[in-house]
């Protein structure tokens, strides 16, 4: 193969790493920053190292998942800093009519694959594995990457690695919700969008679950609430609250990371994003973005 041929295909697998290390990450910004280290220790391989590699795609597999594996070793101490609820990135989702478009059409996003293992609901679970788990859950569900292969991104056994990914499941099973039909999931948006324009509190409480949960990401760069807000009533009162402090702001259907949600927009700017949580016909948990780093995207 000529090297210019060699290079495109070697690039091509942009999109690969970008869907990988967000997966694992959740943090669009260290994600990039994953695939450009990636790129950067491959060219510095020299030429008899590249000739030596039989799978490119392979290598750069392994090496974007240590780079990911090392950052969230140090994640739960940055979190330990993080002004409040730490919530993975909302990403938009590409529209082809240029009145609603969420983003240019060259946009890098656009190397994002969305699918169900990008929802916030399995995001936020994530987070809740060790760092291990998660790579092992990642690579060989999502991406099909053998258990062998795994193992020594890891550094365990084969079959440690295989009680990771096992162990990862019965986690994430244990801690979320079963997945709502689609139609299911866009009535209980709508839902819950009428209630809040009417300023409806019965209404609103009617559709959240009686323990919902409600958790808010500022950042530290806007005000929001620093701990979970917790029950029907409180969660309800708590949106309603927000939305009479701020009548200016207006609240739009829109995916969010390849769900029906919302975005909230103060004039032209993109100040958040709501992605719900459907159990059996209510809303178990509302995640809020306001933290305006986590929105880049939503702002180009």
């Amino acid at each position: 193969m000529r090297e210019p041929e060699a290079l495109g295909e070697l690039l091509d697998e942009r999109k690969h790493l970008m869907n990988l290390a967000f997966r694992m990450l959740g943090s669009w910004n260290d994600a990039e920053d994953v695939v450009q280290q990636t790129y950067v220790r491959w060219f510095q391989l020299s030429d008899e190292e590249r000739d030596a590699i039989e799978r490119p795609r392979a290598w750069l597999t392994t090496v974007a998942s240590r780079i990911c594996l090392n950052i969230l070793d140090s994640a739960r101490v940055r979190r330990e800093r993080y002004v409040g609820e730490w919530l993975p990135e909302p990403l938009p989702t590409r529209s082809t009519d240029a009145a609603t478009a969420t983003m240019p059409a060259a946009d890098p996003l656009d190397r994002i694959t969305l699918d169900e293992s990008v929802s916030m609901a399995l995001l936020v679970v994530l987070e809740s594995l060790t760092p291990a788990e998660r790579v092992a859950f990642v690579l060989h569900e999502v991406f099909g990457v053998p258990f062998a292969e795994i193992a020594d991104i890891v550094g365990r056994s084969p079959e440690a690695t295989r009680q990771l990914a096992s162990s990862a499941r019965r986690h994430i099973r244990d801690l979320r919700a079963r997945p709502t039909d689609a139609s299911e999931h866009s009535r209980v948006v709508t839902a819950f969008r009428l209630a809040c324009e009417s300023g409806d509190l019965d209404a609103l409480v009617a559709v959240l679950d009686p323990d919902v949960t409600s958790v808010t990401d500022g950042g530290g760069k806007v005000r929001a609430a620093l701990r979970p807000v917790v029950g029907a009533d409180n969660v309800a009162r708590f949106i309603l609250g927000v939305l009479r402090k701020q009548p200016d702001l207006t609240i739009d259907e829109e995916e969010v990371n390849g769900e029906p949600g919302f975005v909230v927009r103060a004039g032209e700017q993109v100040v958040g994003t709501v992605s719900l949580g459907v159990a059996d016909g209510r809303i178990r948990n509302v995640w809020m973005v306001m933290n305006p780093d986590k929105l880049a995207a939503w702002n180009r």
